[in-house]
């Protein structure tokens, strides 16, 4: 698979473009995840016109229309970044983004928990950045996280499936809108779903088998926006071992029973969070090449992002 290209806030990338000329570098994504992600830089302040180094600045006022004023002086910046947010949005429509990266507790640019201040420089609460607010408004299925978040292992694993899943759907479907693509993504699919939202396979399902001759782009659109939908819901454990156990019920005429037994007490204990998930993955596919099964060897639950990533790693 050729890189996915992701935005990014630019400081994450260790350019100097802060409010104090200093930088916010994060390895994992310059060293780790660019190997896979080719990161489209975004830094609200200087492309709207803000230097370096610069005043810095907070959200003031109404938590759902907050304002970007600077800290000591009190100028308002906001009508400046909406402007500009505007213009490059329209810009990014043409990336084919499949994602975002933002830097948290950023006016401009944080997604969650972005301190809120009152008129009297008193904390009055949270909001989101503006330029997060306005990118997640104009994109609002496409895989967006905080580069903070990312040390969570489940919500690491969570963005970067659903930035893998995307771009596989724009390549697979995207690019060829039919019913018959739209019907084999869904069945390569089914199983990466049933961990995330079990009755989201039946309900695109329906969007697929229903995507026939004039309706087909319309289908392709609806399914892209409920797959991602689907997908965004964090897997549980619980519906991990729900998967596995279905997975283990195709084995039941090729297998013997010390096999079956192995492959039931390794999904047991990865239920009781003993082992990785990883481990009773890779005995799956162990057996696998030994007896092949077409459906379970093409699903993408097996492989939904590079093994290389160690996703799956931690118990």
């Amino acid at each position: 698979m050729e890189k996915i290209k992701i935005g990014i806030s630019t400081c994450l990338l260790g350019e100097p473009v802060r409010y104090d000329g200093g930088h916010k570098r994060d390895r994992y994504l310059t060293d780790t995840l660019g190997r896979y992600f080719t990161y489209v830089p975004v830094c609200p302040e200087v492309e709207c016109g803000l230097g370096v180094p610069r005043e810095s600045m907070r959200l003031v006022g109404n938590p759902d229309n907050p304002r970007l004023m600077t800290r000591v002086t009190k100028q308002d910046h906001t009508e400046r970044m909406l402007r500009w947010a505007e213009r490059r949005l329209r810009e990014l429509a043409d990336e084919g983004l499949c994602g975002f990266i933002f830097k948290s507790d950023s006016p401009s640019s944080g997604l969650f928990r972005v301190r809120l201040y009152n008129e009297k420089g008193m904390p009055a609460g949270h909001s989101v950045g503006l330029w997060a607010r306005a990118f997640t408004t104009a994109f609002p299925r496409l895989p967006v996280e905080e580069e903070g978040r990312l040390h969570n292992p489940d919500l690491r694993e969570n963005f970067i499936e659903r930035v893998f899943a995307l771009k596989r759907f724009r390549d697979e479907v995207g690019l060829n809108p039919t019913a018959s693509s739209l019907m084999a993504f869904h069945a390569r699919n089914k199983l990466l779903l049933m961990a995330h939202e079990p009755q989201a396979v039946a309900e695109l399902g329906r969007i697929a088998s229903g995507a026939g001759g004039r309706k087909a782009r319309d289908a392709v659109a609806r399914y892209e926006a409920r797959f991602l939908e689907a997908l965004a819901v964090l897997a549980t454990v619980r519906r991990h071992v729900n998967t596995l156990q279905h997975m283990l019920g195709y084995f039941r005429d090729v297998l013997n029973d010390g096999d079956r037994r192995e492959l039931l007490e390794t999904i047991e204990a990865y239920g009781r969070e003993l082992l990785p998930l990883i481990v009773p993955i890779t005995l799956f596919r162990h057996h696998l090449r030994r007896h092949p099964i077409p459906w379970l060897s093409n699903q993408t639950y097996l492989d939904p992002h590079p093994i290389e990533l160690k996703l799956r790693n931690h118990a």
